[in-house]
């Protein structure tokens, strides 16, 4: 048997990750092979639970990060309308020094919630490529299309005819690769099982009409696919716009019912996961949002109300199986929300923030700034800051000059300390403070 590597995606981050769990479902797919059910369906949803289960961390993450958003943006908020309007290098400066410390009170960093999803959506795209191309990840389903695969590649224009297929121009460019027209033969049976994979029952069976001689080739792997492929009667490998065309022409109202029972599904439980996330936007916080956050909170709601629709048109034109990821990742992050919503709403809040606000005050300490220096810091009005060169003070100054009150500025501001650091610009505050208690 070939080398299955060729058919895998090879992207330089998703690619990785997609061969990572590919071992995961191939596991999961051997380990219902020994107990007597082999089955694509099932290996997709235990293996949705599995991969959902390895990333509840950082969903918990996430959602203890929207739950104490709602506490902070006041007070965000009240920062930057405590500084709407001051441009100067000063009120800059303490803008963002107490910005970090209302972050620092509620131990959560600014980017902490897109770094969570940037960790999630290379394995979400992984996940998509695992299930979208079976074969290239499991083994067992790849051994199917032996002897077929070989047989039909000895048969005279079978290339040119499964190119005419649907499916086949996803990838046109394996058929003009060097490794494609020169023969190669691990390359070549690669690309046939691309396109079969994703081949319609229909065009499966022009196969026998194309070439006869391998109409037993054509049973067999069709035998095999559909035992792997059948969930509870649905050919997951097909999708739902081509099931209820059958449907049509066979005029079976069951068929039509589960043809479009994957995209409803979608849809439903894709609308209840939405509804089971936390809410960021309080009345009180829409009222003090700026225009920037309003606008984007809006934005935020008007995707969560277009995210069922998109799920169910994917789910009508994809194969079934994809639909059915969909429709078992949206029920077990439901799962998952219901018990993080039912955890982070015992959680006492309060008590969190008074132990971040610890951990950030001995964090400071062992940097070596004094809690009485941020906190003076963090409550000085820079407005009327007086003893310290400003740069910008004579709009006439010449760049020499400028430099140089650049100079002596950061001069003052890093006594003692490592210039840029914590410690220098607290140093400011201490030294304003005391000039002004004089």
């Amino acid at each position: 048997m070939s080398d299955i590597l060729l058919t895998q995606y090879s992207g330089r981050i998703v690619g990785p990750i997609a061969r990572i769990l590919g071992y995961i479902m191939e596991g999961i797919f051997v380990l219902l092979d020994k107990i007597g059910i082999p089955n694509i369906g099932l290996s997709i949803i235990l293996f949705t639970i599995v991969i959902y289960l390895l990333l509840m961390p950082l969903t918990i993450r996430q959602q203890k990060f929207s739950k104490l958003s709602v506490r902070m943006n006041p007070e965000l908020q009240a920062i930057q309308a405590k500084y709407k309007g001051k441009n100067d290098n000063e009120s800059m400066m303490a803008m963002n020094m107490e910005t970090k410390a209302v972050y620092a009170k509620y131990g959560v960093s600014p980017s902490g919630s897109c770094v969570q999803l940037l960790i999630q959506m290379p394995i979400l795209f992984a996940l998509y490529r695992v299930i979208y191309n079976m074969p290239a990840y499991v083994s067992k389903i790849k051994e199917a299309f032996f002897p077929l695969v070989d047989n039909l590649i000895a048969q005279t224009g079978s290339s040119d005819f499964i190119q005419t297929f649907s499916q086949a121009r996803m990838y046109a460019r394996q058929f003009t690769d060097p490794s494609f027209t020169g023969g190669v033969t691990s390359y070549v049976q690669n690309t046939f099982i691309d396109v079969l994979n994703k081949a319609s029952t229909a065009e499966w069976l022009s196969i026998k009409d194309k070439f006869p001689s391998l109409s037993a080739d054509v049973d067999h792997t069709l035998s095999m696919l559909n035992q792997y492929n059948n969930f509870l009667g649905l050919n997951i490998g097909n999708s739902p716009s081509y099931v209820m065309k059958e449907a049509i022409a066979s005029r079976s109202f069951l068929l039509l019912i589960a043809a479009l029972s994957i995209p409803v599904l979608s849809a439903v439980t894709q609308w209840i996961n939405v509804k089971l996330m936390p809410q960021q936007e309080t009345e009180q916080t829409n009222r003090n949002a700026n225009d920037q956050q309003n606008a984007m909170m809006q934005s935020m709601k008007t995707m969560n109300m277009m995210m069922p629709i998109m799920s169910a048109i994917f789910c009508y034109t994809l194969p079934s199986g994809m639909g059915l990821y969909w429709i078992a990742g949206s029920v077990v992050r439901s799962i998952q929300q219901v018990v993080i919503n039912k955890h982070i709403d015992k959680m006492d809040l309060d008590e969190v923030i008074k132990k971040n606000e610890e951990k950030a005050k001995k964090k400071m300490e062992k940097a070596g700034v004094k809690a009485q220096q941020m906190a003076a810091y963090a409550n000085m009005n820079t407005k009327n800051v007086s003893g310290i060169p400003k740069a910008q003070s004579r709009p006439s100054m010449t760049q020499e000059e400028r430099e140089e009150a650049v100079r002596k500025s950061t001069e003052y501001y890093n006594k003692n300390a490592k210039p840029g650091s914590m410690m220098s610009k607290a140093n400011m505050v201490k030294q304003y403070n005391e000039k002004n208690n004089k």
